[in-house]
């Protein structure tokens, strides 16, 4: 049967709008919320794939996380969907976390706000009766883990026999997870006739044989990564902080606090986030301004001269706007989303450590983002340290540290006089060590004090030594210290489980599944947070054997854990859970 097309007229430029958006051919609303979000420019998997799509062409797209692929699909899906669709739901979504499915189903939302398109999230964990009620009354994009998508196949509440378009998004991640007969199983319930794209940061043969099973005659797209020249990357400090999106704010004010910075470029991807975290930064009483292509070019001119002269500190900008920026002196570079490619990265960090000075750079790190990163890191031949984001007691040592080198720094001065009598004329009647006290005290009051924000929850990396870090900055030192060496991705000697008794108050739990399946601490520790909602702070000991794993638990909570754990999925498959007896599961 012939495939449905769909062939919009290409608009070469609207008024008020990124004429690099207008002119893939999206339509005036879809420009207008584009506008209004602050994109100002396609990344370059949108401007390859976004045509073929809105022409109702299949299309394979190999390009990393962080490269726009979202806007990539969700811009041309939504496009379609308006001109004509009226079956629901008409496009299925499948990604292979509950985590990207909510930042996909967000950004799905955001992008069709104008075109009044009905999207749901459904993923494993999730309440399952807001979803099976959203879904009788008739959603137009479903985005879906597909463990949660089979459920509702099965369940016969989710009927993809009309939907119009279906896009795999993070494929090979979802092949790792074990989902390859899920997705084979979910996509032969959908018409021959439907447009399908995927997307995928690599392409290996079990890729490319889905890709000839279920797409037809696609538009191949392959991001090329930027060849880069040994020696041209800025010799700078480079550190990422790892931070779960939520918290990226508190971790950039966090980061700020403890650099101290001079004078800060920090980059966005969109005028919207600049504008958002120039209010936030203003707020925490910095001195910053934004700069993006939104603003007038006086306007621009304005913010610059400011932070040349000192007057502004930390400058917000996009990519777009910071182009050909003549600015000496800066002190840090600051990503608060890591950039869509390792070329843009080396020209951000390049503006720190010029003329020979020292220069920092700094990325507030989405998980999802670390595979990008590396690639970064291999193309670049730099060393980019990923770390914890610093505590609060991280931050007052180091704002005691300043106030003692100002109050030195005082000391080497020479124009003390005046200040000498008025202390001496307290000495006769008061301690000389007090006074000093009190003087240090107010130096490190006026540079903050005691203040600080509450600290940003740990995210688990399944990196022994990043993960035993954290666990030091948040856990209780007593109760780390023991299960720190358990935690490593290491076979544990004679395949025989540790044969302390369990901490008092905790109990230990079997988890069938191991090294075999490719698992990992992390892995177990996202589990049990997620799945089981139990924060990893209250875990114990992981021990992980080839075909099961051990963790120690607190014991009131075993019931519940066996309970939702057993219903969830690990690495996409269901797995025995239940108390450890040693004499049964090992004897």
């Amino acid at each position: 049967m012939k495939r449905e097309t769909s062939r919009p007229s290409v608009i070469p430029s609207v008024h008020g709008f990124s004429p690099g958006f207008a002119a893939l051919g999206l339509e005036a609303r879809l420009l207008a919320t584009l506008d209004q979000l602050g994109y100002e420019e396609p990344t370059p998997i949108q401007r390859a794939a976004i045509p073929p799509l809105l022409a109702g062409k299949d299309v394979l797209g190999q390009a990393a996380t962080g490269t726009g692929k979202t806007a990539a699909f969700a811009l041309p899906l939504l496009q379609r969907l308006a001109q004509g669709a009226t079956a629901r739901p008409a496009a299925l979504i499948l990604v292979p976390t509950r985590e990207l499915a909510v930042q996909v189903g967000d950004a799905v939302k955001r992008y069709g706000k104008e075109l009044r398109v009905n999207v749901l999230t459904v993923y494993g964990g999730q309440a399952m009766g807001p979803q099976l009620h959203a879904l009788r009354h008739g959603v137009d994009v479903v985005v879906a883990t597909p463990g949660r998508a089979l459920d509702h196949i099965r369940r016969q509440s989710l009927k993809l026999t009309q939907v119009r378009v279906v896009v795999l998004d993070e494929a090979d991640e979802m092949l790792d997870m074990g989902f390859a007969d899920d997705l084979d199983a979910i996509l032969e319930q959908t018409p021959a006739t439907k447009q399908t794209a995927l997307f995928s940061a690599t392409m290996p043969s079990r890729i490319k044989s889905i890709a000839q099973r279920h797409l037809t005659h696609p538009v191949e797209i392959t991001i090329a990564k930027e060849p880069v020249k040994v020696g041209t990357t800025p010799r700078v400090q480079q550190t990422a902080y790892l931070v779960a999106r939520p918290y990226r704010g508190a971790a950039l004010v966090r980061v700020l606090d403890m650099a101290g910075p001079t004078s800060a470029l920090v980059f966005c991807r969109t005028r919207v986030e600049v504008d958002d975290v120039t209010a936030m930064l203003n707020g925490r009483g910095y001195r910053a301004e934004a700069l993006h292509g939104g603003m007038s070019q006086p306007h621009r001119d304005r913010v610059l001269q400011a932070f040349r002269a000192g007057q502004t500190n930390l400058l917000v900008a996009t990519d777009v706007a910071a182009r050909g920026l003549d600015i000496p002196r800066v002190s840090h570079v600051i990503n608060f989303d890591l950039p869509s490619s390792a070329e843009i990265y080396i020209h951000r960090i390049g503006r720190t450590g010029r003329a020979g000075r020292e220069g920092t750079a700094i990325t507030i790190l989405d998980p999802r983002e670390e595979r990008l990163l590396r690639s970064i890191e291999r193309l670049t031949t730099a060393n980019v340290t990923v770390a914890p984001v610093p505590s609060a007691a991280d931050l007052l040592a180091v704002r005691f540290e300043r106030a003692k080198a100002a109050v030195l720094e005082a000391m080497r001065e020479h124009d003390l006089g005046r200040f000498r009598s008025t202390v001496q004329a307290m000495a006769s009647s008061s301690d000389p060590v007090t006074i000093a006290a009190a003087a240090l005290k107010l130096v490190f009051q006026a540079q903050g004090g005691d203040r600080v924000e509450p600290d940003v929850p740990p995210v688990p990396t399944g990196r022994p030594e990043l993960d035993r870090a954290m666990s030091r900055r948040t856990d209780r030192p007593e109760t780390r210290q023991r299960s720190e060496p358990s935690r490593l991705n290491e076979r544990p000697a004679m395949g025989r489980p540790n044969r302390e008794r369990p901490k008092e108050g905790m109990a230990r739990i079997y988890v069938g599944t191991g090294h075999q399946a490719g698992i990992r601490p992390g892995d177990l520790v996202g589990a049990l947070t997620n799945e089981a909602k139990v924060h990893s702070k209250v875990l114990g000991d992981i021990e992980i054997f080839d075909r099961f794993s051990l963790v120690e638990v607190p014991a009131a909570m075993v019931p519940k854990i066996i309970d939702r754990l057993g219903r969830g999925r690990i690495k996409g498959h269901r797995v025995p859970v239940r108390l450890f007896r040693e004499e049964r599961d090992v004897g």
